[in-house]
């Protein structure tokens, strides 16, 4: 890591409240080490980067395969899903190369980290990481199959479909790993048997009852929502779930993630447009959402002095986003990729 400075010039969203700010931002050796008011900065907007709480990037190789017919059990569920099926029969420089196209998107949309679900045991967890390289300052691998031998957690499909589950749960935990379930995202019934396992996150909560988020409240358990692909996979129709605006109310913690690339393109700027207009919460929220997961990876994307830095600069002279009223709201609701005119993204490795 070496000792070269960068000044970074604009109106900022600083710390967890997103307050935008006119600051030159000085980054020394990877850190934010001086936010200092500025008088007059150019136009861009600089923005905390994203984390995508919750991803499967290995399934970039079964991009928009044909689902009619089909629900989400035959799709996704171990060891026989459809997803599945065709992962286990994919060339291992397909399955690399799809990865890598699909971190590329992520990082050209802001995003510099994420929490993957990786199949295919250590192999699979190797493959993640030769696609990601070095590109990704927070990477968090759940792994399967033999795979959270090696990664950061143990990553489980759900409570109802892994046999000797206790087993390997117990023994992620002697290892010091990450847990992380999918739960509630066809139905409520496995959501207690995750929470009984006192897990570092929930997937999806799609269909988690009032009394489950507020346990996950309680014990401060986030939750990673994924609003499109639950959509994708018609498990829900109404902006009632999964029910956002219930985890806010309860004080639950929720980060945002794209989920599966089979069927979801990893780009949080459309998810954040998406759950915005879907499900009508306040923009702050929301871009806290998109941002704060990071923690997974040990890892704080806010823009505040001493932390990494992991922004990127939008300029709003480009398009009609100059006539925003509300920069919060315009980012959430309307930016793209098209918009991202520089990116600050410092790996620690």
């Amino acid at each position: 890591m070496s000792d070269h400075e960068m000044t970074v010039s604009g109106h900022a969203l600083l710390g967890e409240r997103f307050e935008m700010s006119p600051v030159t931002i000085v980054v020394k050796s990877g850190v934010i080490t001086h936010i200092e008011h500025e008088p007059h900065p150019p136009a861009a907007w600089i923005c905390p980067a994203f984390f995508n709480a919750h991803t499967h990037l290995g399934d970039t190789i079964a991009m928009d395969v044909n689902l009619a017919g089909t629900d989400l059990v035959s799709v996704v569920t171990p060891p026989n899903g459809l997803k599945h099926q065709l992962l286990s029969i994919a060339p291992r420089s397909d399955l690399v190369s799809g990865m890598r196209a699909s971190i590329r998107t992520m990082l050209s949309s802001g995003t510099a980290g994420c929490a993957d679900f990786r199949e295919g045991g250590v192999p699979g967890v190797r493959a993640l990481e030769e696609a990601a390289g070095d590109q990704l300052p927070g990477l968090v691998v759940f792994g399967r199959d033999g795979g959270e031998e090696l990664s950061q957690g143990l990553g489980i499909s759900s409570a109802r479909d892994v046999p000797g589950l206790e087993s390997l749960v117990d023994n992620a935990r002697k290892k010091g790993k990450l847990l992380a379930f999918h739960a509630g995202e066809k139905d409520p019934g496995d959501v207690d048997s995750a929470l009984s396992f006192d897990p570092d996150l929930l997937i999806h909560c799609t269909h988690a009852t009032r009394n489950h988020l507020r346990a996950c409240a309680d014990r401060d358990i986030p939750v990673a929502v994924c609003p499109r692909s639950n959509w994708a996979f018609g498990v829900t129709g109404s902006s009632e779930r999964p029910p956002i605006h219930e985890m806010i109310e309860l004080g639950c913690r929720f980060f945002l993630g794209t989920d599966n690339a089979m069927v979801v393109q990893p780009d949080m700027l459309a998810e954040l447009a998406f759950t915005s207009f879907v499900y009508g919460v306040e923009p702050r929220a929301l871009l806290r959402a998109a941002v704060s997961g990071a923690c997974l990876a040990h890892n704080d994307f806010s823009i505040r002095e001493g932390s990494r830095a992991a922004f990127f600069l939008l300029d709003p002279g480009r398009s009609n986003m100059r006539f925003s009223r509300d920069p919060l709201s315009t980012i959430a609701k309307r930016a793209t990729s098209m918009d991202i005119v520089k990116k600050v993204f410092i790996s620690k490795r």
